[in-house]
């Protein structure tokens, strides 16, 4: 792959919190080389409230989030992905739209804070530790040198990378 800005897009369900707050932490530590995205199958109406409130205390800028449907990026107009990921199980086993430009389609599962339980504070953890896993596995994604690796390599790399554990 050559050096260039890249187009990334995350997908989830309901486009309300894993892949919105994935679309917020890319866009804010991509070094303008990254663009993201977010879409979903059958989006809800907005994003989480709880999603959108961690993000604004982590200073990271929430304008402009929209939960949205994911055929708006398989369209001849819409962006060119380079990459998508697919941040919720049911997602990745769901059949997605023919993406323009083949991108390569990589599957990163974080549990969904939204089915959290519990007290505000359980449900509010929930939301951090998503953000948590996302904030890790998008920094790894970002240090890896795309443009050097072959396409084979580099599924490899971001397949581990979604395999991480995320609670050390």
């Amino acid at each position: 792959m050559s050096e260039h800005d890249y187009n990334v897009l995350f997908l989830c369900n309901h486009n309300a919190a894993r892949s919105i707050m994935a679309e917020a932490i890319l866009n804010a530590s991509g070094r303008g080389r990254f663009h993201a995205y977010s879409g979903g199958s059958h989006p809800a109406s907005a994003p989480h409230p709880m999603a959108l409130e961690l993000l604004e205390r982590l200073d990271i800028p929430t304008t402009g989030l929209h939960s949205k449907s994911w055929d708006e990026f398989a369209t001849p107009d819409a962006p060119q992905m380079d990459f998508i990921f697919t941040v919720c199980d049911r997602a990745a086993g769901e059949t997605c739209p023919v993406w323009p430009g083949a991108p390569m389609t990589i599957h990163w599962g974080i549990p969904d804070p939204k089915a959290a339980e519990g007290t505000e504070a359980e449900r509010r953890l929930a939301y951090s530790d998503a953000y948590r896993m996302l904030n890790n596995r998008i920094s790894l994604y970002l240090n890896l040198p795309i443009s050097s690796l072959d396409e084979m390599s580099l599924r490899h790399k971001l397949e581990e990378i979604g395999a991480t554990r995320d609670h050390d």
